[in-house]
């Protein structure tokens, strides 16, 4: 196996991450009862397909704020509330917990869960350093315990089509992968924009290419005093020519969610923010021959271009992360790894972690 291919699943294509088991619920067992730790911005979306998934129930929801606690529990349906997370750890019935906290808290409260013997759910990205990624990894292991992290962009009907396209041999061989996610967004106390929305492009690179890159540079800039960067440019480097780039901005007037893909046969552009044709494959590209005629001709390739069709398949609507919560939930009732587990989030974070290394060097290459 080369250096840079990801580890495959019995019947997997080689150098491919394997494709996600359909989720099964826990139709006909006990159901699987899940605490829900943070309530800020995604953590009611996370309530909202607890309890809308079969054989799931919310049995807590956690929150420092006794005020959003109250207004959560009129919203959903809902076990119990508390401000104390040891109340969560300390009932036996809590199977899994859900953390929606900030990066800093990941390692010490999922470590708590782990112990508790609890499977756990981690928002992205699963830690702030390789260390504490690895010490999470390394505790569900060692406990038994099933370990997700929400990649939810993984779970889309769009990157599951990008990459059976790419596995059939659709694109042929891949040339680059370029992404912009831009917004005049919300500036982080905690973080900077790359460990921001760098998770949800590296993880799907990492997905439909199924490669780890060899290197990565960034470079970012901070325009507002006093916070973290609101601007990288972050670019990957494989073993052969295949290269990916990364736009990520906080400070743009647009919102863009795009990606373009080249390969030898064909290219693909995915754009998230449409709502009808998010994928168009686009049958183009170039042709290059060198001439034998002489030595002259022979130095100047000669390159057509082709332009062919542009096709734009139907794709499912269903969210996302109701997809994200059948696997999680499939994984813990079959005793197997969820399509974004530990080790998932872990590569997606040794990526991160050297594009910060990258960006404090001033964009000097980093190995990985």
């Amino acid at each position: 196996m080369s250096a840079d291919a990801v580890p495959t699943a019995p019947g997997s294509a080689p150098g491919s991450i394997p494709a996600p088991r359909p989720g099964t619920s826990v139709v006909g067992r006990a159901p699987l009862r899940v605490a829900v730790v943070g309530c800020g911005y995604w953590g009611p979306n996370l309530v909202r397909n607890f309890n809308s998934a079969r054989g799931i129930e919310v049995a807590w929801i956690c929150d420092l704020d006794p005020a959003r606690l109250e207004e959560m529990a009129r919203r959903f349906r809902v076990g119990r509330t508390t401000t104390n997370v040891a109340d969560v750890l300390a009932d036996p019935a809590v199977d899994a917990v859900a953390l929606a906290t900030p990066l800093a808290t990941h390692r010490p409260l999922g470590e708590a869960a782990l112990r508790a013997g609890k499977h756990l759910w981690v928002e992205k990205p699963l830690a702030p350093t390789v260390a504490d990624a690895e010490a999470l990894v390394a505790l569900a292991r060692e406990h038994g315990r099933t370990l997700f992290v929400d990649h939810t962009f993984l779970y889309t009907a769009a990157v599951q089509k990008i990459r059976d396209l790419i596995a059939r041999g659709e694109l042929g061989d891949i040339l680059y992968f370029d992404s912009v996610r831009v917004n005049l967004g919300l500036f982080q106390s905690d973080t900077n924009v790359l460990w921001d929305l760098g998770p949800h492009d590296v993880s799907v690179a990492r997905y439909v290419l199924g490669r780890r890159p060899r290197e990565v540079s960034a470079f970012g800039v901070r325009h507002v005093a006093g916070t973290h960067e609101n601007m990288a440019y972050v670019t990957l480097r494989y073993d052969d020519s295949l290269i990916a780039h990364f736009h990520f901005n906080w400070l743009a007037p647009v919102k863009l969610r795009l990606t373009m893909i080249g390969g030898t046969r064909r290219m693909i552009v995915y754009d998230d923010v449409e709502q009808v044709e998010k994928i168009k494959l686009y049958d183009k590209g170039v042709d290059v021959r060198r001439p034998e005629a002489n030595l002259e001709e022979r130095r100047r390739a000669l390159v057509s271009y082709r332009t062919g069709d542009v096709w734009s398949p139907t794709l499912d609507q269903t969210e996302a992360l109701a997809g994200a919560v059948r696997d999680f939930a499939g994984a813990i009732a079959e005793r197997r790894a969820p399509l974004s587990d530990g080790e998932c989030a872990l590569d997606v974070v040794r990526v991160l972690a050297a594009a910060q290394r990258s960006l404090e060097a001033g964009g000097a290459f980093v190995a990985l």
